[in-house]
């Protein structure tokens, strides 16, 4: 066997059948040249044991790992940039395996870049290199920054020469292979709604609820749905504390465990700035940084309306009712946490938020997002870090010493994380645009893959 004794195969979702799913074959490559593999992540499912050659057999070339029967585009329908596609579902990827994870989660191992599909509609089903670059560095930084995230497992070019009407062309090919706590989305549920298919929403339902929500009873959709309410609000708040922005928040983009995965045009914000954009595409601010939980919010009113055939209408909108006060809860959990401080209440709490908040617009582009965490962690302990740092300056006014008393009324949470060696640094480790496009250079244009290997390093470095 080259898998570790942990490995626990568990194919769920291949059991719904035909309905959900369309059996498919990876495409085969003219090469495959590992560039990244997670051995961290690869651990929790029991796969870091695979040698270099099976490596590339299962995430390569496809073949099956043990107890898994082959790979499924599954089929979804969603709303992009709110307008309904009934034609989309895995167009240049699949589901390629279900296992439990070492916490005993049920996890996928979903690809991108992987081959043409029944729901391709004549594109190729490849991914640029440049993109998995991209995916692996947002998913390795938001790991680091508390989100929820799906992780990159594995990134293997593919040796051919791809066509893009956004970014030079030729360009390299590759695949990808994520590590996800679902790939369920709301636009799974969407499908069988305007399918008319009650009997596939139900299945889908008990499907989901069981396995990902399962407390929650047999049969109760507004129970559902309130849990996926209460995950994605969580999902937009630690986005808004990480200054991230997505990019593209279709209903095809979102899924039931409120993970954030399938990483296109994002960005982290380089201070801030409400209205910042990540998609060139999205041309009246849509998916903006703080438009962001309206966008998770109003693609979870799609979810509740596609369940409304198998539930009590007051039910499901008693649950998208939630989410406002989630959301706020969250936000200032994710906040406290990014500064390194415990809660004092809702009221205290609230004003810190809002103080830092205030800071970070007034600061506008001096004061770029990253480095108001890195400098404040554990508040009052920063003290002399923070004020004798390449930001002093900033730290002076009436905006700052609201933003100090509030944080300061706050107990630090294990101040002793400061010890941590990226606490001696003046500047934290950032990931912001021009970086990422030099890492990309030094691989495009020299093969020099150190940039990006010393990067992945340092986000992981404690």
């Amino acid at each position: 066997m080259p898998v570790a004794r942990v490995y626990s195969p568990e194919p769920r979702f291949f059991d719904l059948g035909e309905d959900y799913g369309d059996a498919v074959r990876a495409a085969e490559f003219p090469q495959a040249l590992l560039r990244f593999r997670n051995d961290r992540a690869a651990a929790e499912v029991g796969l870091e044991t695979l040698t270099g050659p099976e490596w590339i057999d299962h995430f390569g070339r496809f073949a099956p790992l043990p107890g898994q029967p082959g790979p499924v585009a599954m089929r979804y329908h969603g709303h992009q940039f709110r307008t309904y596609n009934p034609d989309l579902g895995d167009g240049r990827g699949f589901l390629a395996a279900q296992m439990r994870d070492a916490g005993g989660r049920l996890v996928d191992l979903g690809t991108k870049g992987s081959g043409r599909t029944p729901w391709s509609r004549g594109a190729d089903g490849r991914l640029t290199l440049k993109g998995g670059v991209r995916e692996v560095l947002a998913a390795e930084m938001l790991q680091r920054l508390g989100v929820p995230t799906s992780r990159a497992l594995s990134l293997i070019e593919t040796g051919e020469a791809l066509e893009r009407g956004d970014e030079p062309s030729p360009t390299r090919s590759a695949v990808l292979v994520r590590l996800s706590h679902s790939h369920i989305r709301f636009g799974t549920f969407q499908r069988a709604a305007y399918l008319g298919r009650k009997d596939q929403l139900e299945i889908l339902l008990e499907h989901a609820r069981s396995l990902y929500h399962p407390h929650v009873a047999p049969g109760d959709a507004a129970g559902f749905l309130a849990e996926v309410v209460d995950a994605s609000a969580r999902l937009a708040a630690r986005w808004i504390a990480a200054g991230f922005v997505h990019g593209v928040l279709n209903t095809d983009n979102l899924n039931v465990t409120g993970e954030s995965f399938d990483y296109g045009p994002w960005r982290f914000l380089p201070h801030y700035e409400p209205g910042f954009t990540a998609a060139y595409f999205d041309q009246f601010g849509l998916y903006a940084f703080a438009r962001q939980p309206e966008a998770v919010f109003w693609a979870l009113t799609q979810l509740g309306g596609a369940l409304k055939p198998i539930d009590d209408a007051d039910a499901l909108t008693s649950a998208l009712n939630g989410f406002g006060p989630a959301y706020i809860r969250h936000l200032r959990a994710a906040f406290l946490e990014r500064l390194g401080v415990l809660s004092l209440g809702e009221a205290a709490d609230q004003r810190l938020l809002d103080a830092a908040l205030a800071l970070l617009r007034e600061g506008g582009a001096a004061l770029r997002w990253e480095p108001l965490f890195h400098d404040w962690f554990a508040g009052f302990a920063s003290s002399a870090r923070a004020l004798s740092g390449p930001r002093a300056k900033l730290y002076q006014g009436e905006t700052f010493d609201a933003f100090r008393f509030a944080l300061f009324e706050h107990e630090p949470d294990r101040p002793e994380r400061l010890e941590a060696s990226r606490f001696a640094r003046a500047e934290p480790e950032e990931l912001l645009i021009d970086e990422v496009e030099a890492i990309w250079a030094a691989i495009d244009s020299g093969d020099d893959w150190a940039p990006f290997e010393a990067k992945i390093a340092r986000i992981r470095a404690d």
